[in-house]
Protein backbone atom coordinates (compact mmCIF):
# COMPACT_ATOMS: atom_id res chain seq x y z
CA UNK A 1 0.00 0.00 0.00
CA UNK A 2 2.56 2.54 -1.15
CA UNK A 3 1.95 6.17 -2.02
CA UNK A 4 3.46 7.33 -5.31
CA UNK A 5 5.12 10.68 -5.93
CA UNK A 6 3.81 11.83 -9.32
CA UNK A 7 5.42 15.29 -9.14
CA UNK A 8 7.85 16.75 -6.63
CA UNK A 9 5.93 16.76 -3.32
CA UNK A 10 2.68 15.64 -5.00
CA UNK A 11 1.60 12.09 -4.23
CA UNK A 12 -1.06 9.67 -5.40
CA UNK A 13 -2.77 8.27 -2.28
CA UNK A 14 -5.75 6.57 -3.90
CA UNK A 15 -6.90 2.96 -3.87
CA UNK A 16 -7.24 0.16 -6.41
CA UNK A 17 -10.51 -1.76 -6.43
CA UNK A 18 -9.61 -5.05 -8.09
CA UNK A 19 -13.03 -6.57 -7.33
CA UNK A 20 -15.24 -3.91 -8.89
CA UNK A 21 -17.33 -5.27 -11.75
CA UNK A 22 -20.52 -3.22 -11.40
CA UNK A 23 -19.69 0.45 -11.91
CA UNK A 24 -22.25 2.80 -10.38
CA UNK A 25 -25.01 0.23 -10.80
CA UNK A 26 -25.44 0.60 -14.56
CA UNK A 27 -22.19 -0.17 -16.36
CA UNK A 28 -19.67 -2.98 -16.15
CA UNK A 29 -16.07 -2.50 -15.03
CA UNK A 30 -14.51 -5.76 -16.23
CA UNK A 31 -11.00 -4.74 -15.20
CA UNK A 32 -11.95 -3.24 -11.83
CA UNK A 33 -11.30 0.44 -11.18
CA UNK A 34 -9.39 2.92 -9.05
CA UNK A 35 -10.43 5.80 -6.83
CA UNK A 36 -7.62 8.32 -7.11
CA UNK A 37 -6.82 10.93 -4.50
CA UNK A 38 -3.82 13.26 -4.42
CA UNK A 39 -2.01 15.12 -1.67
CA UNK A 40 0.17 18.19 -2.26
CA UNK A 41 2.89 18.93 0.29
CA UNK A 42 3.30 22.69 0.56
CA UNK A 43 2.87 25.35 3.22
CA UNK A 44 -0.76 24.36 3.09
CA UNK A 45 -0.94 20.58 2.85
CA UNK A 46 -3.84 19.90 0.49
CA UNK A 47 -5.81 16.74 -0.25
CA UNK A 48 -7.62 16.55 -3.58
CA UNK A 49 -10.69 14.30 -3.33
CA UNK A 50 -11.06 11.17 -1.22
CA UNK A 51 -12.25 7.62 -1.96
CA UNK A 52 -15.20 5.31 -1.48
CA UNK A 53 -15.99 5.05 2.21
CA UNK A 54 -15.09 1.38 2.57
CA UNK A 55 -11.59 2.10 1.23
CA UNK A 56 -10.80 4.83 3.77
CA UNK A 57 -8.31 2.65 5.74
CA UNK A 58 -6.28 1.97 2.59
CA UNK A 59 -6.20 5.65 1.66
CA UNK A 60 -5.16 6.56 5.21
CA UNK A 61 -2.35 4.01 5.05
CA UNK A 62 -0.97 5.55 1.87
CA UNK A 63 -1.55 9.10 3.07
CA UNK A 64 0.26 8.42 6.35
CA UNK A 65 3.39 7.47 4.42
CA UNK A 66 3.52 11.06 3.19
CA UNK A 67 2.03 13.12 6.02
CA UNK A 68 0.04 12.62 9.18
CA UNK A 69 -3.61 13.06 8.12
CA UNK A 70 -4.12 15.48 11.00
CA UNK A 71 -1.67 17.89 9.32
CA UNK A 72 -3.85 18.37 6.23
CA UNK A 73 -4.80 22.04 5.97
CA UNK A 74 -7.07 22.09 2.91
CA UNK A 75 -9.38 19.62 1.21
CA UNK A 76 -10.42 20.22 -2.40
CA UNK A 77 -13.59 18.45 -3.55
CA UNK A 78 -13.59 18.42 -7.33
CA UNK A 79 -16.59 16.09 -7.37
CA UNK A 80 -19.05 14.96 -4.68
CA UNK A 81 -20.05 11.58 -6.08
CA UNK A 82 -19.68 8.93 -3.34
CA UNK A 83 -16.81 7.10 -5.02
CA UNK A 84 -14.75 10.29 -4.60
CA UNK A 85 -16.32 11.88 -1.54
CA UNK A 86 -17.50 8.85 0.39
CA UNK A 87 -14.72 9.29 2.93
CA UNK A 88 -15.05 13.07 3.10
CA UNK A 89 -16.91 13.32 6.43
CA UNK A 90 -14.40 11.00 8.11
CA UNK A 91 -11.49 13.02 6.74
CA UNK A 92 -13.04 16.30 7.89
CA UNK A 93 -13.52 14.88 11.39
CA UNK A 94 -9.96 13.55 11.46
CA UNK A 95 -8.14 16.47 9.81
CA UNK A 96 -10.23 19.42 10.97
CA UNK A 97 -9.09 21.32 7.87
CA UNK A 98 -8.85 25.09 7.75
CA UNK A 99 -10.81 25.16 4.48
CA UNK A 100 -12.78 22.85 2.19
CA UNK A 101 -13.05 24.04 -1.41
CA UNK A 102 -15.84 23.10 -3.82
CA UNK A 103 -17.80 24.56 -6.72
CA UNK A 104 -21.14 26.39 -6.20
CA UNK A 105 -23.03 23.26 -7.25
CA UNK A 106 -20.60 21.23 -5.17
CA UNK A 107 -21.86 23.01 -2.07
CA UNK A 108 -25.41 21.95 -2.86
CA UNK A 109 -24.27 18.36 -3.37
CA UNK A 110 -22.23 18.47 -0.17
CA UNK A 111 -25.24 19.70 1.81
CA UNK A 112 -27.35 16.91 0.30
CA UNK A 113 -24.88 14.17 1.21
CA UNK A 114 -23.55 15.31 4.58
CA UNK A 115 -24.35 17.35 7.66
CA UNK A 116 -21.82 20.12 7.04
CA UNK A 117 -22.66 22.17 10.09
CA UNK A 118 -19.43 23.84 11.18
CA UNK A 119 -17.47 22.78 8.11
CA UNK A 120 -15.20 25.58 6.78
CA UNK A 121 -16.49 25.38 3.20
CA UNK A 122 -15.35 27.96 0.66
CA UNK A 123 -17.04 28.07 -2.72
CA UNK A 124 -14.81 28.68 -5.76
CA UNK A 125 -15.77 29.45 -9.34
CA UNK A 126 -14.04 29.27 -12.70
CA UNK A 127 -10.92 31.43 -12.62
CA UNK A 128 -10.64 31.58 -8.82
CA UNK A 129 -7.21 30.74 -7.42
CA UNK A 130 -5.83 29.90 -4.01
CA UNK A 131 -2.27 29.86 -2.73
CA UNK A 132 -0.77 26.78 -1.12
CA UNK A 133 2.56 28.52 -0.53
CA UNK A 134 4.96 27.78 -3.37
CA UNK A 135 2.04 26.70 -5.50
CA UNK A 136 -1.28 28.09 -6.63
CA UNK A 137 -4.41 26.20 -7.59
CA UNK A 138 -6.76 27.58 -10.24
CA UNK A 139 -10.25 26.14 -10.51
CA UNK A 140 -12.31 25.56 -13.65
CA UNK A 141 -15.95 24.47 -13.33
CA UNK A 142 -16.88 21.64 -15.68
CA UNK A 143 -20.59 21.45 -14.99
CA UNK A 144 -22.27 18.26 -16.22
CA UNK A 145 -18.96 16.60 -16.91
CA UNK A 146 -20.53 14.51 -15.63
CA UNK A 147 -22.29 15.94 -12.54
CA UNK A 148 -23.42 19.56 -12.02
CA UNK A 149 -20.78 20.00 -9.29
CA UNK A 150 -17.78 18.84 -11.32
CA UNK A 151 -14.69 21.02 -11.53
CA UNK A 152 -10.97 20.58 -12.23
CA UNK A 153 -7.95 21.95 -10.37
CA UNK A 154 -4.90 23.29 -12.19
CA UNK A 155 -1.52 23.74 -10.52
CA UNK A 156 0.53 25.85 -12.98
CA UNK A 157 3.84 25.47 -11.15
CA UNK A 158 3.66 21.72 -11.76
CA UNK A 159 1.77 21.85 -15.08
CA UNK A 160 -0.70 19.48 -13.45
CA UNK A 161 -4.45 19.23 -14.09
CA UNK A 162 -6.34 17.19 -11.48
CA UNK A 163 -9.38 16.46 -13.59
CA UNK A 164 -11.78 14.27 -11.53
CA UNK A 165 -13.89 11.99 -13.76
CA UNK A 166 -12.71 13.45 -17.08
CA UNK A 167 -10.18 11.34 -18.99
CA UNK A 168 -10.73 8.42 -16.61
CA UNK A 169 -10.78 4.69 -17.25
CA UNK A 170 -11.87 1.68 -15.24
CA UNK A 171 -8.55 -0.11 -14.83
CA UNK A 172 -7.35 -1.85 -11.68
CA UNK A 173 -3.61 -2.47 -11.99
CA UNK A 174 -0.27 -1.93 -10.30
CA UNK A 175 0.63 0.55 -13.04
CA UNK A 176 -0.21 4.17 -12.34
CA UNK A 177 0.65 5.76 -15.70
CA UNK A 178 -1.14 5.39 -19.04
CA UNK A 179 2.14 4.92 -20.93
CA UNK A 180 2.93 1.81 -18.86
CA UNK A 181 0.22 -0.37 -20.40
CA UNK A 182 -0.58 -1.55 -23.91
CA UNK A 183 -2.03 1.35 -25.92
CA UNK A 184 -4.87 -0.69 -27.42
CA UNK A 185 -5.92 -1.83 -23.93
CA UNK A 186 -5.84 1.78 -22.73
CA UNK A 187 -7.92 2.96 -25.68
CA UNK A 188 -10.51 0.25 -25.08
CA UNK A 189 -10.80 1.27 -21.43
CA UNK A 190 -11.10 4.96 -22.36
CA UNK A 191 -13.74 4.15 -24.98
CA UNK A 192 -15.68 1.96 -22.56
CA UNK A 193 -15.63 4.66 -19.88
CA UNK A 194 -16.52 7.54 -22.20
CA UNK A 195 -19.35 5.85 -24.07
CA UNK A 196 -21.07 4.57 -20.93
CA UNK A 197 -20.62 7.64 -18.74
CA UNK A 198 -19.56 10.79 -20.59
CA UNK A 199 -21.24 10.35 -24.00
CA UNK A 200 -24.45 12.31 -23.30
CA UNK A 201 -22.31 15.30 -22.33
CA UNK A 202 -20.30 15.34 -25.57
CA UNK A 203 -21.27 18.95 -26.47
CA UNK A 204 -19.95 20.01 -23.05
CA UNK A 205 -16.76 18.01 -23.62
CA UNK A 206 -16.10 19.96 -26.81
CA UNK A 207 -16.77 23.29 -25.08
CA UNK A 208 -14.50 22.30 -22.18
CA UNK A 209 -11.65 21.29 -24.48
CA UNK A 210 -12.02 24.60 -26.31
CA UNK A 211 -12.09 26.50 -23.02
CA UNK A 212 -8.91 24.79 -21.81
CA UNK A 213 -7.24 25.65 -25.14
CA UNK A 214 -8.34 29.29 -24.83
CA UNK A 215 -6.91 29.50 -21.32
CA UNK A 216 -3.56 28.38 -22.78
CA UNK A 217 -2.85 26.18 -19.80
CA UNK A 218 0.53 24.47 -19.96
CA UNK A 219 -0.38 20.92 -18.95
CA UNK A 220 2.07 18.03 -18.94
CA UNK A 221 0.12 15.77 -16.59
CA UNK A 222 -3.56 14.79 -16.37
CA UNK A 223 -4.49 13.17 -13.07
CA UNK A 224 -8.02 11.72 -13.25
CA UNK A 225 -10.00 10.24 -10.36
CA UNK A 226 -10.34 6.86 -12.09
CA UNK A 227 -7.63 4.85 -13.76
CA UNK A 228 -4.22 5.83 -15.03
CA UNK A 229 -2.40 9.17 -15.11
CA UNK A 230 -1.26 10.77 -18.37
CA UNK A 231 2.27 12.17 -18.08
CA UNK A 232 4.12 14.30 -20.63
CA UNK A 233 2.79 16.79 -23.16
CA UNK A 234 2.37 14.14 -25.84
CA UNK A 235 0.31 11.89 -23.55
CA UNK A 236 -1.84 14.83 -22.46
CA UNK A 237 -2.46 15.78 -26.08
CA UNK A 238 -3.31 12.16 -26.85
CA UNK A 239 -5.97 12.22 -24.11
CA UNK A 240 -7.38 15.54 -25.36
CA UNK A 241 -7.45 14.36 -28.98
CA UNK A 242 -9.09 11.06 -28.03
CA UNK A 243 -11.85 12.85 -26.10
CA UNK A 244 -12.41 15.26 -28.95
CA UNK A 245 -12.76 12.37 -31.38
CA UNK A 246 -15.24 10.63 -29.10
CA UNK A 247 -17.23 13.82 -28.57
CA UNK A 248 -17.46 14.67 -32.26
CA UNK A 249 -19.09 11.29 -32.98
CA UNK A 250 -18.22 11.29 -36.65
CA UNK A 251 -19.85 8.32 -38.41
CA UNK A 252 -17.65 5.27 -38.86
CA UNK A 253 -18.00 2.53 -41.45
CA UNK A 254 -18.87 -0.31 -39.10
CA UNK A 255 -22.16 -1.76 -37.82
CA UNK A 256 -23.42 -3.59 -34.77
CA UNK A 257 -26.48 -5.86 -34.74
CA UNK A 258 -28.06 -6.33 -31.31
CA UNK A 259 -30.92 -8.71 -30.69
CA UNK A 260 -32.70 -11.09 -28.38
CA UNK A 261 -34.53 -14.20 -29.50
CA UNK A 262 -36.95 -16.84 -28.26
CA UNK A 263 -36.75 -19.74 -30.73
CA UNK A 264 -33.84 -18.52 -32.87
CA UNK A 265 -35.89 -16.99 -35.70
CA UNK A 266 -34.75 -13.45 -34.88
CA UNK A 267 -31.20 -14.74 -34.39
CA UNK A 268 -31.19 -16.30 -37.88
CA UNK A 269 -32.42 -13.02 -39.33
CA UNK A 270 -29.55 -11.20 -37.63
CA UNK A 271 -27.00 -13.35 -39.42
CA UNK A 272 -28.66 -12.78 -42.79
CA UNK A 273 -28.57 -9.01 -42.21
CA UNK A 274 -24.89 -9.28 -41.28
CA UNK A 275 -24.26 -11.04 -44.59
CA UNK A 276 -25.84 -8.09 -46.41
CA UNK A 277 -23.73 -5.59 -44.51
CA UNK A 278 -20.61 -7.58 -45.26
CA UNK A 279 -21.53 -7.73 -48.94
CA UNK A 280 -21.87 -3.96 -48.81
CA UNK A 281 -18.36 -3.58 -47.43
CA UNK A 282 -19.31 -2.84 -43.82
CA UNK A 283 -17.67 -4.91 -41.02
CA UNK A 284 -20.29 -6.01 -38.49
CA UNK A 285 -20.47 -7.35 -34.94
CA UNK A 286 -23.47 -9.46 -33.87
CA UNK A 287 -24.36 -9.19 -30.16
CA UNK A 288 -26.96 -11.37 -28.47
CA UNK A 289 -28.23 -9.44 -25.46
CA UNK A 290 -28.34 -12.48 -23.21
CA UNK A 291 -24.59 -12.86 -23.75
CA UNK A 292 -23.61 -9.18 -23.90
CA UNK A 293 -24.28 -6.51 -21.27
CA UNK A 294 -25.83 -3.26 -22.47
CA UNK A 295 -22.63 -1.39 -21.52
CA UNK A 296 -20.67 -3.72 -23.83
CA UNK A 297 -23.09 -2.79 -26.62
CA UNK A 298 -22.37 0.91 -26.08
CA UNK A 299 -18.64 0.26 -26.12
CA UNK A 300 -19.07 -1.50 -29.46
CA UNK A 301 -21.32 1.28 -30.76
CA UNK A 302 -18.46 3.72 -30.19
CA UNK A 303 -16.89 2.44 -33.42
CA UNK A 304 -20.12 1.89 -35.33
CA UNK A 305 -22.06 4.27 -37.54
CA UNK A 306 -25.01 1.88 -37.74
CA UNK A 307 -27.00 -0.08 -35.18
CA UNK A 308 -29.56 -2.69 -36.24
CA UNK A 309 -31.90 -3.94 -33.51
CA UNK A 310 -34.00 -7.09 -33.50
CA UNK A 311 -36.58 -8.66 -31.21
CA UNK A 312 -39.48 -11.06 -31.43
CA UNK A 313 -42.82 -9.65 -30.38
CA UNK A 314 -43.50 -10.30 -26.72
CA UNK A 315 -46.74 -9.23 -25.05
CA UNK A 316 -47.41 -6.81 -27.90
CA UNK A 317 -43.97 -5.27 -27.46
CA UNK A 318 -40.31 -6.26 -27.35
CA UNK A 319 -38.32 -8.61 -25.14
CA UNK A 320 -37.15 -7.13 -21.81
CA UNK A 321 -33.42 -7.24 -22.66
CA UNK A 322 -34.02 -5.28 -25.85
CA UNK A 323 -36.17 -2.73 -24.00
CA UNK A 324 -33.46 -2.35 -21.36
CA UNK A 325 -30.75 -1.85 -23.96
CA UNK A 326 -32.76 0.72 -25.92
CA UNK A 327 -33.60 2.63 -22.74
CA UNK A 328 -29.94 2.69 -21.78
CA UNK A 329 -28.81 3.70 -25.26
CA UNK A 330 -31.31 6.54 -25.55
CA UNK A 331 -30.16 7.97 -22.22
CA UNK A 332 -26.59 8.12 -23.54
CA UNK A 333 -27.74 10.12 -26.60
CA UNK A 334 -25.61 8.70 -29.42
CA UNK A 335 -25.48 11.01 -32.44
CA UNK A 336 -24.92 10.60 -36.20
CA UNK A 337 -26.06 6.96 -36.34
CA UNK A 338 -28.05 4.99 -38.89
CA UNK A 339 -30.59 2.48 -37.58
CA UNK A 340 -32.82 -0.38 -38.70
CA UNK A 341 -35.25 -2.84 -37.11
CA UNK A 342 -36.15 -6.49 -37.61
CA UNK A 343 -37.88 -9.31 -35.78
CA UNK A 344 -40.16 -12.30 -35.79
CA UNK A 345 -43.60 -12.83 -34.27
CA UNK A 346 -46.19 -15.47 -33.61
CA UNK A 347 -49.42 -13.53 -33.28
CA UNK A 348 -49.51 -9.74 -33.57
CA UNK A 349 -46.04 -8.51 -34.63
CA UNK A 350 -45.62 -5.13 -32.92
CA UNK A 351 -41.93 -5.48 -32.07
CA UNK A 352 -40.55 -3.99 -35.28
CA UNK A 353 -42.79 -0.93 -34.97
CA UNK A 354 -41.73 -0.46 -31.33
CA UNK A 355 -38.02 -0.70 -32.19
CA UNK A 356 -38.42 1.72 -35.09
CA UNK A 357 -40.03 4.26 -32.77
CA UNK A 358 -37.16 3.90 -30.31
CA UNK A 359 -34.57 4.48 -33.03
CA UNK A 360 -36.49 7.45 -34.41
CA UNK A 361 -36.67 8.95 -30.93
CA UNK A 362 -32.85 8.89 -30.88
CA UNK A 363 -32.71 10.85 -34.12
CA UNK A 364 -31.31 7.97 -36.17
CA UNK A 365 -31.65 7.83 -39.92
CA UNK A 366 -33.64 4.77 -41.03
CA UNK A 367 -32.72 4.07 -44.67
CA UNK A 368 -34.22 0.57 -44.94
CA UNK A 369 -37.68 -0.84 -44.49
CA UNK A 370 -37.81 -3.07 -41.39
CA UNK A 371 -38.18 -6.80 -41.89
CA UNK A 372 -40.49 -9.02 -39.86
CA UNK A 373 -41.59 -12.60 -40.28
CA UNK A 374 -44.29 -14.77 -38.76
CA UNK A 375 -42.85 -17.74 -36.89
CA UNK A 376 -39.95 -19.09 -39.01
CA UNK A 377 -37.84 -17.26 -41.62
CA UNK A 378 -38.09 -18.53 -45.18
CA UNK A 379 -35.70 -18.12 -48.09
CA UNK A 380 -37.67 -15.00 -49.05
CA UNK A 381 -37.25 -13.62 -45.52
CA UNK A 382 -33.48 -14.16 -45.62
CA UNK A 383 -33.33 -12.37 -48.97
CA UNK A 384 -35.15 -9.38 -47.47
CA UNK A 385 -32.80 -9.39 -44.48
CA UNK A 386 -29.81 -9.51 -46.82
CA UNK A 387 -31.17 -6.52 -48.73
CA UNK A 388 -31.79 -4.65 -45.49
CA UNK A 389 -28.14 -5.15 -44.64
CA UNK A 390 -27.02 -3.97 -48.07
CA UNK A 391 -29.26 -0.89 -47.86
CA UNK A 392 -27.85 0.08 -44.47
CA UNK A 393 -24.31 -0.51 -45.77
CA UNK A 394 -24.90 1.76 -48.76
CA UNK A 395 -26.42 4.50 -46.63
CA UNK A 396 -23.62 4.29 -44.08
CA UNK A 397 -20.94 4.35 -46.77
CA UNK A 398 -22.51 7.48 -48.27
CA UNK A 399 -22.74 9.09 -44.83
CA UNK A 400 -19.10 8.36 -44.04
CA UNK A 401 -17.90 9.64 -47.41
CA UNK A 402 -20.18 12.68 -47.45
Amino acid sequence: MHALEIKKDIHWVGVVDHNSRDFHGYSLSPQGTTYNAYVVMDEKVTLFDTVKHEFLPTMLCRLSQVVAPEKIDYIVCNHLEPDHAGALADMVARCKPEKIFCSPMGLKAMEAHFDITGWPVQVVKTGDSISLGKRTVTFVETRMLHWPDSMVSYIPEDKLLICNDAFGQNIASTERYADEIDRSALLHAMKEYYHNIVLPFSPIVLKTLDAIAELKLDIDMLAPDHGLIFRGHDEVQFAFDTYRRYAEQKPQKRAVIVFDTMWHSTEKMAHAIADGLEAGGVPTRIMWLKANHHSAVMTELADCGAVIVGSPTHNNGILPEVAKMLTYMKGLRPQNRIGAAFGSFGWSGESVKAITEWLESMGMELPAEPVKVKHVPTHDTYAKCFELGKSVAAALTAKCEG
